[in-house]
């Protein structure tokens, strides 16, 4: 067993705390990686808030980079030393969904929340009392064990910090305007929330060919955040008394956008999403994880004529789409500089939440 440190949520409301965590060698088809980085996603809040499935004491992570150190039997493709990331969903190219172009949510290796490994155990320890996981790892952890499907071999030449940014959030971003709408040229596009996820789906919407992006967040330090990537067009709720929806469709000719993406999961918000399409034909994608799992939605709006539509890693399949983000990257038509807004150690990464309020924070870098 390899005893080291990671950083630990034993319950909701609790504070994050710095453990010595046992992670035991890989099993079959399963990968022991030493992580090099990790980030800071806000969907690693609500894992530590016991949503969806309160299991502690739960690793925290599920983005970050690192380096194969052991793999168990029956592992192919992979072998020590190789740069890997984890992902959430896994890519088996045979199951329905794999074939399909529809769905990138894999049947034979489905999406778990159960922090458990598929033979439901875990390969982590802390004083003996069994860890459980977020997704399908955990990054904040010197080590982790993952499942063979859950992970991807990446070029070494990427930047590091900039593959531990797309294992996620950016990506899922950036997949939900590229993938999930199959947004048109000219389209017109709004985007609720310029954290990372909104920035990915500002530069997905304009890689696209979108000549409208709309970027609407509360912070004003976001609006030059959404230039960089390629916003048009930004929307500070509370410098107006109006609805978003309203203040969105005078930026349309009272018509609303075609699409909208929205990043944050605050359930007014959505039907605000909703209310900012057009009629009959306005789309919207939903990205953002709602602390509850039931909200209330506006059905009339649905009624006439509007589409919407939930997206898991922004309708990405890992083996097929990463690899061209990843080299959007190498060649700079997509540029991170922007994203990292803090660097930390992951000794101090049970702080992450103070950090989280700070304005200026976009990304949050731990380095392992």
């Amino acid at each position: 067993m390899h005893p080291k440190i990671g950083i630990v949520s034993w319950g909701k409301g609790e504070p994050l705390k710095v453990e010595e965590i046992q992670v035991e060698p890989p099993k079959s088809y399963e990968v022991r990686v030493k992580m090099l980085y990790a980030s800071v996603c806000h969907t690693d809040l609500l894992f530590a808030n016991g949503f969806p499935i309160p299991v502690f004491p739960r690793v925290m992570g599920h983005e970050g980079v690192g380096v194969v150190e052991s793999i168990g039997e029956g592992v192919t493709g992979l072998r020590e030393g190789d740069l890997v990331i984890p992902t959430h969903v896994a890519e088996c190219r045979t199951c329905e969904n794999c074939m399909s172009e529809k769905t990138n949510l894999c049947l034979k290796y489905p999406i778990s929340y159960n922090g458990l490994m598929l033979d439901g155990s875990s390969r982590m320890t802390i004083g003996g009392q069994t860890a459980y996981h977020a997704f399908s790892c955990s990054t904040w952890c010197h080590y982790m064990v993952i499942n063979l499907n859950f992970l991807l071999k990446i070029d070494p030449k990427t930047p590091l910090p900039d593959v531990t940014f797309l294992s996620c959030g950016f990506s899922t971003g950036y997949g939900a305007a590229w993938k999930e709408p199959m947004l048109q040229n000219a389209s017109s596009v709004a985007v609720f929330g310029l954290g990372p996820v909104g920035l990915g789906a500002i530069k997905g919407a304009k890689s696209q060919g979108a000549i409208k992006v709309i970027g609407i967040d509360k912070n004003p330090m976001k609006e030059a955040k959404g230039q960089a990537f390629g916003m048009t067009d930004f929307i500070n709720p509370e410098q107006s008394d109006k609805p978003i929806a309203e203040l969105v469709k005078d930026l349309t000719g009272g018509m609303g956008v075609d699409y909208s993406l929205e990043c944050t999961g605050v359930p007014p918000l959505i039907n605000q999403a909703i209310l900012s399409t057009k009629l009959g034909t306005g789309k919207i994608i939903q990205i953002g994880v709602p602390e509850e799992a039931n909200v209330n939605i506006n059905i009339l709006e649905l009624l006439f004529g509007r589409t919407l539509k939930g997206s898991i890693f922004g309708g990405l399949k890992p083996k097929t789409d990463l690899p061209i983000i990843f080299e959007k990257c190498k060649n700079r038509e997509i540029q991170l500089d922007e994203l990292k807004s803090h660097e930390i150690k992951l000794e101090d990464a049970n702080k992450v939440s103070e950090l989280l309020k700070q304005p200026d924070c976009v990304k949050i870098l731990i380095n392992i």
